[in-house]
């Protein structure tokens, strides 16, 4: 979704465009559709990629201003007006944010989505009593009760069960697990006969605009906790130099989606938008090689009224883009050992 904001507003502005990947290479087919109106294939090539983690957009004039500028200044004046280096700035601007606009309404639609439908009740485990029924059975912090449709159903069986030998099933971790346990006759202050602390978790239904209106709140509300946790994120790199816990990379969110998706469609769809809206939040960050950094050059170029220099912004996004793959690498790894 993000690149195809940039492309669809580069075409609307009649940029050139050289490519359209979805994935990332090696290449598996690439293809140029016929246009009818020039008589020819068009200028545009679609490729479908091995690697499935997002996609790219080479727009003409995009990439050559930093790796062969004197190429572009070469050409005519008519072609030119096609390419991105020489379009005025408000249009490289909006290309450019296109990408984080779209990420939003994707994650905006998919969240509001999840209100018109619902969501079934879930009873989850927040924590375990020591030395308590549920313990010794093996129950964990995070763990999601199946088949009650609340907390209080769950806990009117845990009572009419008492001193007698239960079955249950629960999820984690995406995989159904069954446990057995007695829970207790008698109990102390404090002290439950099953031993544990739970809450619902579950989104009632909506008619279609009163949803999109939620949708939209709970969209704001993700991105603000998004910026508190990326936030965070930097605060311990720079501060203590180390990652936090809960931080994965591609692999570690297509495990988590894995894992989601045994809990139910609606709540992948949830995680989706949860997750396009987290990388709306990212690409603002005015960091070299993202998005914002990139929009906050042009803001710089209207305030200076002229163009950072060439050989700057080559020097900025390298440096950023290093890092970035840097971080990537180290985050990536973490993620992989955490499967073993």
């Amino acid at each position: 979704g993000h690149e195809a904001g940039h492309f669809f507003v580069a075409k609307l502005f009649r940029m050139k465009v050289d490519e359209f990947g979805f994935g990332f290479p090696p290449r598996i087919k690439a293809w140029r559709p016929f246009d009818k109106a020039q008589g020819k294939k068009g200028e545009t090539e679609y490729s479908f990629n091995w690697l499935p983690f997002g996609g790219f957009v080479k727009i003409s004039g995009e990439e050559e201003q930093i790796t062969n500028p004197e190429k572009l200044q070469a050409l005519p004046p008519e072609e030119k007006k096609r390419y991105f280096l020489f379009q005025p700035a408000w249009k490289r601007f909006l290309v450019i944010a296109s990408g984080v606009l779209i990420n939003f309404i994707i994650g905006w639609l998919l969240i509001s989505f999840v209100f018109i439908v619902g969501t079934s009740p879930l009873v989850i485990v927040n924590g375990v009593q020591p030395n308590s029924p549920a313990e010794k059975a093996g129950i964990e912090k995070g763990d999601i009760i199946k088949n009650y449709p609340s907390s209080g159903d769950f806990k009117n069986f845990i009572d009419e069960n008492r001193g007698k030998q239960t079955t249950f099933e629960i999820v984690r971790g995406g995989k159904d697990l069954k446990f057995t346990a007695v829970p207790k006759i008698s109990t102390g202050p404090n002290e439950g006969a099953f031993g544990v602390e739970f809450s619902e978790a579950g989104i009632e239904r909506q008619k279609f605009f009163p949803a999109l209106v939620s949708g939209f709140k709970e969209s704001i509300l993700i991105c603000e906790a998004t910026v508190s946790a990326f936030y965070e994120l930097f605060k311990n790199l720079l501060v203590h130099g180390s990652l936090m816990a809960g931080v994965v990379g591609p692999v570690g969110i297509f495990v988590v989606a894995e894992q989601t998706g045994h809990i139910g469609l609606i709540y992948l769809l949830q995680l989706l938008g949860l997750i396009s809206l987290n990388l709306a939040v990212l690409n603002l960050i005015p960091f070299p090689a993202l998005d914002g950094g990139r929009l906050f050059l042009i803001i710089l170029e209207k305030v200076k009224g002229a163009p950072v220099s060439i050989k700057t912004q080559s020097l900025i996004n390298g440096v950023g883009f290093a890092a970035l793959l840097f971080l990537m690498a180290i985050i990536t790894v973490r993620d992989v050992v955490n499967l073993f």
